[in-house]
């Protein structure tokens, strides 16, 4: 790269612009294989343009990425179909980052972005969701390596992940806290055993997960032994910001098919609904603009808990909306296209009938953190409200009521 690719010692726009110019010139998008093209602009790059040089990044200001994206969707090069990898681009990859060795990033950024690997989250078990803390997979170290015993529960996309991170116990002598180790998990190895979940919706996009005698090599732990609580907390600022900040236009999202049935049907019309849509589109609006808002504040650093905040609101919108659209549509809103159980390796929310959006909008209070949950992480983090008495909190895990 010369000198006059950088302003300030920082790429901008402009050298931003004509470097993807010349990732199109040099593989066309119309002629190069669509793995080969998206291989070509991690290692350019153009992935992740604020990530360190070599990493798919240029160490660039965060906000240029969509300088990036702009030029190559107008150009109709093909993107990572970042909802099937979303797992691997919002929870795993910032964390990797974070704690990752060099050896480890070289690894695993690569394949995760183009979507050669699939990952998936290894965290909530049956006696552990809300209270993720109190986790009872155990970790055990045998000579280089671990040995992993345990459930995990509420996987998404473990049926299709090549690769997991994982939270275990290592210490159960510790608080329950501080005795926790973060890995990162072979999904092919042969004590992972992997069920499939049957959700209200007939599909199976979620899993249960038992681990027996699964191995791990010690060079595949992230973070130091008994700090798995503080990695793992990287990667849940990162999941809420994914789930309740996603980049979507003006009426994309749930509210995108109740505004077109409202103009399109208008013998479905009442004055009530009107009220109601009229609401939700304003609150809608709202919360785009500001995980457009939030987006913009990690250009300075790390997802703050606010994260929580926009996915709290998610989660209400997208069911208050669905129940709308059930509402408008009347006897048609009853009817429901396909009970046929399938594992899906998406979610796809505006490709479906309402009858869909309605069932799986529920589990938008669960997934990702519960409305419970955040709503204390709101009021204690954001907000500086006093904290709920936890008499647990220095009390060793083995001796823990269970």
């Amino acid at each position: 790269m010369t000198d006059a690719t950088r302003a300030g010692g920082a790429l901008d726009a402009t050298a931003l612009r004509e470097r993807t110019r010349e990732l199109l010139a040099a593989h066309p998008p119309a002629t190069t294989d669509r793995l080969d093209f998206l291989r070509a602009r991690f290692d350019a790059g153009l992935a992740w343009v604020h990530f360190p040089e070599g990493l798919g990044g240029l160490g660039a200001p965060r906000a240029l990425q969509a300088v990036v994206d702009a030029e190559l969707e107008a150009a109709g090069a093909p993107d990572n179909d970042p909802r099937r990898i979303g797992i691997g681009l919002g929870m795993a990859a910032p964390t990797i980052l974070g704690y990752g060795t060099d050896e480890q990033k070289r690894r695993f950024l690569r394949p995760l972005w183009t979507g050669e690997e699939v990952w998936c989250q290894l965290f909530s078990e049956p006696g552990a969701g809300s209270d993720l803390a109190a986790l009872g997979t155990r970790a055990v170290r045998e000579g280089d390596g671990w040995v992993v015993n345990g459930q995990k529960v509420w996987t998404s996309s473990a049926h299709v992940a090549r690769w997991a991170i994982l939270i275990a116990r290592t210490d159960p002598d510790a608080p329950k806290h501080r005795g926790i180790t973060y890995f990162v998990c072979d999904m092919t190895d042969p004590g992972v055993d992997v069920r499939p979940l049957r959700q209200i919706t007939g599909e199976a996009e979620f899993n249960e997960v038992f681990l027996t005698d699964v191995r791990i090599p010690d060079a595949h732990r992230l973070g130091d032994v008994g700090d798995g609580w503080r990695v793992a907390q990287t990667t849940l600022m990162n999941e809420r910001v994914s789930i309740g900040g996603m980049r979507i236009p003006r009426e994309g999202g749930m509210i995108g098919p109740v505004a077109k049935t409202w103009r399109e049907r208008p013998e479905l019309r009442t004055h009530d609904l009107h009220q109601r849509l009229l609401t939700l589109w304003v609150e809608a609006e709202v919360a785009r603009l500001s995980g457009e808002r939030l987006r913009q504040q990690l250009v300075a650093g790390q997802p703050g808990h606010e994260g929580s905040a926009m996915k709290l609101g998610f989660a209400r919108l997208n069911q208050e909306i669905s129940g709308l659209e059930i509402e408008l549509l009347g006897e048609e809103g009853l009817l429901y296209d396909d009970w046929t159980m399938r594992r899906p390796d998406k979610v796809d929310f505006t490709g479906r009938d309402a009858g869909y959006r309605y069932l799986r909008s529920k589990g938008n209070s669960i997934e990702g953190g519960t409305t419970e949950v955040l709503l204390n992480i709101v009021a204690e983090r954001v907000l500086g409200l006093p904290s709920e008495p936890r008499t647990d909190k220095d009390v060793a895990w083995k001796d823990l009521a269970r």
